[in-house]
């Protein structure tokens, strides 16, 4: 497996890792979604950051299997798959620590 698709895995991830951040402090699982939208600061940015890995995610996993199937040179692909993936972490923390340009530019 190219380095290209361990970082489709990686991105793959990165929601369910950042909602644990925002679960972490104790979500009702009968009523999951509610408890979420009462949840403020960090976590409640957590989960928005949660939910935002699963829009972006379509569109890259598309991005790196269509430039394998075109034959792209797989050094540029594994490249920038692999900035996209560093992009979402720094995304991630920005978002996190209450950085909304920062998290803009990123």
């Amino acid at each position: 497996m190219t380095f290209a698709y361990w970082m489709v895995v990686a991105a793959a991830l990165l929601p369910y890792v950042t909602v644990g951040f925002a679960k972490a402090a104790g979500i009702d699982n009968r009523a999951p979604r509610a408890d979420m939208e009462r949840l403020t600061g960090w976590r409640k940015r957590a989960d928005w950051a949660h939910r935002n890995h699963f829009e972006a995610f379509p569109p890259f996993a598309a991005a790196v299997i269509i430039a394998h199937l075109a034959g792209v040179a797989q050094g540029r692909i594994d490249l920038f798959a692999g900035l996209f993936v560093i992009a979402r972490l720094v995304y991630t923390l920005a978002y996190l620590a209450d950085r909304a340009t920062l998290r803009s530019v990123v």
